[in-house]
């Protein structure tokens, strides 16, 4: 483990280098893995841990939209692709990759198979850290580990495929084999992680529905929105309301901070926007700060992991999710942003 400087505080992380893939294949030897779920992070973890060399299975319900996705991905019914039990039976350790909703609703089926000395693995700390709501409790006699990669599977898979990582997080909630920290470093190294770093399942759940509220997604989104709705009220077209939105951040400015850093992409804009920029960070930090910080309030007391439980429990929520989802693509915005994309250069 090394121990890097980040802005002044020493954490510890784990890179490619001192805990190679080989070393990874080397203490999973012996182990069957079997991903359970296949829809948002399921895909991208098991073909990568294939692809590197692992024994992984995938447990699906069979018949199922993501059952046949599994089958076109080169699983085969039978001797790499079961139903959730018989795969859980077979394996010593248990990826839980299915939504939260469906991890609650599925628990009671997977827990009889999780006998002494297995792992239980997940990618979210939801399940483990709000027990109380979700009743999912695990064995004493288990290893309960957890790989949080920064991004979506998908986003996962397309990485690996270009010889890249996503970073990843960390954490042992319980290690009943003394086994479990070469075992959740190993799996992390094996699913394409950059490098890992350490926490907790509460704060990564914490930090994770932080930031899928704020600014990975509902802040991004309501930002976007009112900038492009004051440009279009003051008379600009939906091009240009666009390009100035959407367009230039992510085509052109995005890339230059992710690079090198934000004061690396000021340094490369105008003098003119330089200038705008610095003088008006501060009163939209000030004007969203309060709003972070009754989010984090709400994630912590559990009233963000309650509403999320109920709701995705409807039997009608598959149904009402995509029609909010439809909203959001029909808007003015989006359609515009469909345009946009098909006139770059590339689709040409």
């Amino acid at each position: 483990m090394a121990v890097i400087n980040f802005g002044g505080v020493d954490e510890n992380v784990v890179t490619r280098e001192e805990f190679p893939l080989e070393k990874a294949r080397e203490v999973l030897k012996n182990e069957v893995i079997a991903v359970i779920g296949y829809g948002v992070q399921g895909p991208g973890q098991s073909l990568n841990l294939r692809d590197n060399g692992f024994n992984v299975i995938v447990g699906q319900r069979k018949g199922g939209k993501t059952w046949e996705k599994a089958v076109a991905d080169g699983w085969v019914p039978g001797e790499t692709l079961f139903e959730i039990e018989e795969a859980c039976k077979r394996a010593t350790i248990v990826q839980y990759l299915l939504s939260d909703a469906a991890q609650i609703e599925v628990w009671p089926r997977i827990k009889p198979y999780l006998t002494a000395g297995k792992a239980l693995y997940f990618s979210h700390g939801f399940g483990i850290t709000y027990k109380e709501r979700t009743h999912i409790i695990p064995p004493a006699d288990i290893d309960v580990i957890m790989i949080a990669p920064k991004g979506s599977g998908t986003s996962l898979r397309r990485m690996f495929l270009q010889g890249r990582g996503l970073n990843s997080s960390y954490a042992i909630f319980q290690d009943a084999t003394g086994r479990a920290r070469e075992r959740v470093i190993a799996l992390g190294i094996g699913v394409g992680s950059g490098y890992l770093f350490e926490t907790t399942f509460k704060k990564e759940v914490y930090s994770d529905l932080t930031g899928e509220r704020g600014t990975l997604m509902g802040a991004i989104q309501g930002l976007l929105l009112a900038q492009y709705e004051v440009l279009r009220e003051n008379g600009h077209d939906p091009s240009e309301a666009f390009n100035e939105t959407v367009e230039e951040l992510t085509q052109s400015l995005m890339p230059l901070f992710a690079e090198k850093g934000m004061d690396w992409m000021y340094a490369n804009c105008s003098t003119t926007a330089q200038r705008g920029a610095l003088d008006w960070m501060g009163p939209f930090h000030d004007a969203v700060k309060p709003v972070f910080e009754k989010l984090y309030k709400e994630v912590a007391c559990g009233n963000e992991a309650q509403r999320s439980i109920d709701t995705n429990s409807k039997p009608d929520y598959r149904e009402s999710l995509n029609k909010e989802l439809a909203a959001l693509r029909d808007s003015e915005m989006w359609r515009t942003g469909a345009v946009v994309r098909k006139l770059r250069p590339e689709n040409n």
